[in-house]
């Protein structure tokens, strides 16, 4: 079952797993030994990540390393930018509407 980013991103444990992954590449068995999560469990919240295309695994003898998609949080960055200048239009919006009151009640205190 492929998940799409945000999905893959809603649990606790994989974007914990996504902030280790951010610091270096590390193998199924180091993502593991990170958590109280049985081993199992921890190849599930990988393969979902991968599945998402949020991580990315590379197969080296026995071992999987696994390390973060070149572009696999450009969809939440975009997000937060749409988010960031909407909030910021709005916000300065307001900030203009709250000086103007201001300017109002001095107007009719000083009258």
């Amino acid at each position: 079952m492929v998940t799409g980013t945000w999905e893959a991103l809603s649990d606790p444990t994989r974007r914990a797993i996504v902030e280790h992954l951010a610091c270096e590449e590390l193998t199924a068995g180091q993502v593991a030994a990170l958590f109280d999560t049985a081993r199992p469990g921890v190849s599930r919240h990988l393969r979902v990540l991968r599945e998402a295309g949020v991580v990315e695994a590379q197969a080296l003898g026995q071992r999987r390393v696994y390390r973060l998609a070149p572009s696999a949080l450009d969809d939440v960055e975009q997000w937060c930018r749409d988010v960031r200048t909407f909030w910021g239009q709005r916000l300065d919006a307001l900030d203009t509407e709250i000086a103007r009151g201001q300017r109002v009640r001095r107007r009719s205190r000083d009258d």
